[in-house]
């Protein structure tokens, strides 16, 4: 996982805006980008939410170029024409559809969206997760945690601050200690 929360830990509003985030990457000079290319040229295909997904079709070009993008959703939506091509739905559990994306050629899989990552994570399914603290606090909105059934352990992997501001964590699995 990859992905930009509010110091307060929200990725977007309570309406699913993420108009500070936009205003933040502003601030960004020329040629920067926290590292997203590499990771994004390190993965095969993204695995996102529905509501991820209707958020990411309505920016004004599609993101993931021809990468396979599927979403997860219980229930059935559109998905354009013109990204059928790229975009398929799933409704399996998260482990189920990484096993079904390995056994199809893919190593590296990107998970976005936070109810999915969420899944994910509790799943112990998520090998790398790189967190983008922006300098704004929101006071409520979209968590990117929500409740877990259990203590979810991460390493501490790298850290990276930002001259406009920006703090990057990266997490992987606690490995267990051994005897």
């Amino acid at each position: 996982a990859f992905i930009a929360t509010s110091v307060d830990g929200f990725i977007a509003r309570l309406d699913g805006s993420i108009d500070w985030l936009d205003r933040a990457n502003a601030t960004i000079p020329e040629g920067e980008d926290c590292g997203y290319k590499a990771f994004f040229d390190s993965i095969d295909c993204i695995v996102m939410g529905r509501n991820t997904f209707e958020l990411v079709r309505g920016f004004p070009e599609w993101p993931y170029a021809d990468k396979p993008v599927v979403v997860l959703s219980s229930r059935t939506f559109e998905i354009p024409a013109a990204l059928a091509p790229m975009v398929s739905s799933s409704s399996e559990l998260p482990a189920e559809l990484l096993l079904r994306l390995e056994t199809s050629g893919y190593r590296r899989v990107y998970v976005d969206g936070g109810i999915t990552i969420q899944r994910f994570l509790a799943d112990g399914l998520i090998d790398d997760l790189t967190i983008t603290l922006i300098p704004v606090l929101l006071g409520e909105g979209r968590p990117l945690f929500g409740p877990l059934a259990g203590a979810v352990e991460l390493e501490l992997l790298s850290t990276r601050s930002y001259e406009f501001g920006f703090v990057q964590l990266s997490y992987g699995p606690r490995k267990p200690e051994t005897a």
